[in-house]
């Protein structure tokens, strides 16, 4: 007997269908189709080809900002990598050992951050590391380490680095928490089996509690990925839509933020604006596709 048609299922989907539809899909394939699109001296759009992209890639005036902000997006993501995400993986290590007193308040303490606003993370790591009224210079006063204070955001040398560490203290309880929620699921008999060999607590964790947890690690890679490239409000925060001092701490999104609206004498141009956004689509698409491809098919083999 054939079944009837889960009209059931359709219609609780439908409204979360729409609402991504409204303002997810519908928004986006609207900046593929702009991007291909220039705007006249008299505001009239008239379709361009690729002539957008050729000015991203080629035009001096706009290609030198635009490989500026992509390195810049490379070298945030790359702070995010290898300090964040190993010190998630260190902090839910040893939170999730037997006999931690007081994790949960751990835990809540660390991901605090990741709840308040960007503004308010940017304002007070500024007053903070103010080389005027800042504490920064003190507190490293007490371990004799004053003579290395410099006004980090503001040397070119530095902001980016400094801005993207003030990310990773902000965001570090994401990756935690994700990696914990992995190690707490490993079943115990797995680890008791290995205890029962004679292996030490070091070999269990990069033996096996690694291993088991590597499709985990592998979707904290991504969402890293795709949140790095999609960054924007931390600096423009901190830094404002320039990305001072010297486009030093510039990134696509505040690149995009320029382009489309314009700032200051610079105009806008949201075919332009257009043409970038699909880029960081393009940047994002190729790198997710990229990990699925090439990793996410061999960490399915660890997965139990």
């Amino acid at each position: 007997m054939k079944k009837p048609f889960p009209w059931h299922i359709v219609v609780f989907l439908a409204p979360a269908f729409l609402i991504y539809a409204l303002f997810s899909a519908f928004p986006l394939l609207d900046t593929l189709r702009l991007g291909f699109y220039a705007t006249s001296d008299t505001n009239q759009q008239h379709f361009a080809g690729l002539a957008n992209y050729y000015t991203l890639m080629v035009d001096p005036h706009w290609s030198e900002g635009f490989w500026n902000a992509m390195r810049n997006n490379v070298k945030f993501f790359l702070v995010h990598m290898l300090i964040q995400n190993p010190i998630g993986l260190l902090l839910a290590a040893l939170l999730s050992m037997r006999g931690v007193r007081g994790a949960k308040a751990y835990q809540t303490l660390i991901f605090l951050p990741t709840l308040l606003s960007v503004v308010i993370i940017g304002f007070v790591w500024q007053l903070i590391l103010s080389p005027l009224w800042g504490v920064a210079e003190t507190l490293l006063g007490y371990v004799g380490l004053a003579e290395h204070f410099q006004p980090w955001l503001g040397d070119e040398s530095t902001a980016l680095f400094t801005l993207s560490l003030m990310s990773v203290w902000q965001f570090v309880g994401i990756p935690m928490m994700l990696i914990y929620a992995a190690l707490i699921a490993i079943p115990d008999e797995i680890i008791e089996a290995a205890v029962v060999e004679g292996a030490s607590a070091w070999r269990i964790f990069w033996t096996i509690r690694v291993p088991l947890i590597l499709p985990t690690l592998g979707l904290t890679t991504i969402l890293t990925f795709v949140g790095n490239f999609n960054a924007f409000d931390l600096i423009y925060s901190v830094k404002g839509a320039l990305a001072g001092p010297g486009y030093s701490t510039d990134i696509l999104g505040t690149y995009f933020y320029r382009a489309f609206f314009g700032y200051q004498s610079q105009l806008g141009s949201p075919t332009l604006g257009a043409a970038v956004a699909t880029m960081m689509f393009l940047v994002i698409l190729i790198g997710v596709g990229l990990y699925f491809f090439f990793v996410q098919r061999k960490l399915q083999r660890f997965s139990f």
